[in-house]
């Protein structure tokens, strides 16, 4: 039910609803935090009954009204799990890493999940949720990750497919009573943005294993969900690295990168590279291997150059990217290009990495695998949004 409902509700109504919950809750595909959050209205709206209710009283005891009952009664209230409480709580962060603990020592790899099922009582069978830190981690995966952050997010089901203008008249000045100018000779392009499966899993040693629960928590989500997040970052750096200079819009689409090329390192070249971009490339980064960085690092200091080699340019370090020393002829070692005008990432069922334990697959050997996974697409959008400098 939404918030504006349930302030619409009586005192009748809302014990009725209160009941529903406790049943719903103890289903397989319950939502828990919608649940958890209706609660809160909930308990909002009784809490605005009786303050309703208090003031009433008071109105018609100084109006003479000698039937108005004004001794305070204390009454027994239903209660209802807080499942976001509960999982704040460091007793159910304890249950959650010892479930996880225990799987990896025990004979058949199961995730006993009883401790857990204790503390939410009213969730019968339904899937345990993680704590509330976990999530958290989770959730801001994204934001670790400098490359994916900056990249222009949607979240639409399936492939998604997108117009890009690679071919257009520029705007005319019409004088007024002047002959109407011509229509515009618009060329589009049609990007699709496919949704592939990014997975990453681990196995722990008995030194994570006997660290505390949320250090141990920590680790695992930590290390699964920023792993995901960084290869999402080196697919995309991959489409773009694999770009033509030339847009088409035939059913393979390639929206053009810039590219230039070089056999030595130059204090110049960012700056040649940023006089590539389109005018719509207003905040670009520089992408590149440390040790390029260094290199270019190591020119500036050897010929005591007092200018930036990077122009005031945020630089993103990502080691899929080759260095400048190992490069061979035609690879790109450096990328400039504004990631949030060039690029879209379409995550069609969330940007939340999802975890899963798998028991089945070494079971054999009393282990269990912890997973993660997601569906994310990338791809390039704009036209000339990034520069290409390769290894001549």
């Amino acid at each position: 039910m939404t918030k504006e409902e349930i302030m619409k509700m009586t005192s009748a109504e809302i014990e009725a609803r209160l009941a529903e919950i406790k049943d719903l809750m103890s289903s397989e595909d319950a939502d828990f935090e919608a649940l958890s959050a209706e609660i809160d209205f909930i308990k909002e709206r009784k809490a605005a009954i009786a303050d309703e209710q208090r003031k009433a009283d008071i109105k018609a005891v100084l109006a003479g009204d000698d039937t108005v009952d004004t001794t305070i009664k204390a009454q027994e209230e239903r209660k209802m799990p807080d499942i976001k409480e509960i999982r704040s709580s460091q007793e159910y962060m304890d249950a959650y890493a010892n479930a996880l603990k225990a799987a990896y020592r025990s004979e058949n790899g199961d995730c006993d999940f009883s401790e857990c099922r204790a503390l939410l009582t009213d969730l019968g069978g339904g899937t345990i949720p993680t704590p509330v830190f976990v999530e958290e981690i989770i959730s801001t995966a994204w934001e670790r990750d400098t490359i994916t952050r900056r990249v222009k997010r949607s979240y639409m089901k399936g492939t998604v497919r997108i117009g890009v203008e690679i071919g257009g008249d520029d705007a005319v000045v019409h004088t007024e009573g002047a002959a109407a100018p011509n229509a515009e000779n618009l060329v589009i392009a049609v990007v699709s943005i496919t949704p592939e499966t990014i997975k990453k899993w681990i196995q722990v040693s008995d030194e994570v294993l006997d660290s505390t629960s949320e250090a141990f928590l920590r680790y695992v989500y930590d290390e699964l969900t920023y792993r995901v997040a960084k290869k999402a970052a080196n697919r995309l750096l991959a489409k773009i690295q694999a770009a033509g200079t030339v847009s088409t819009n035939t059913a393979t689409t390639n929206i053009a990168v810039a590219a230039i090329s070089t056999n030595a390192i130059d204090v110049g070249l960012v700056a040649e590279a940023m006089g590539e971009l389109t005018d719509d490339a207003a905040d670009p980064v520089i992408i590149m291997n440390k040790k390029t960085w260094s290199a270019f690092k190591r020119v500036q200091y050897a010929n005591g150059y007092n200018v930036d080699p990077f122009e005031g340019l945020p630089v993103l370090f990502n080691n899929s990217i080759k260095p400048f020393a190992v490069a061979t002829t035609g690879e790109a070692f450096l990328i400039v290009g504004d990631l949030g005008v060039g690029a879209q990432m379409n995550f069609p069922a969330g940007d939340e990495v999802k975890i899963k334990y798998d028991d089945m697959d070494d079971a054999e050997a009393d282990l269990v695998k912890i997973v993660s996974r997601l569906p994310v697409g990338s791809a390039v959008i704009k036209e000339f949004a990034f520069c290409q400098v390769k290894k001549a």
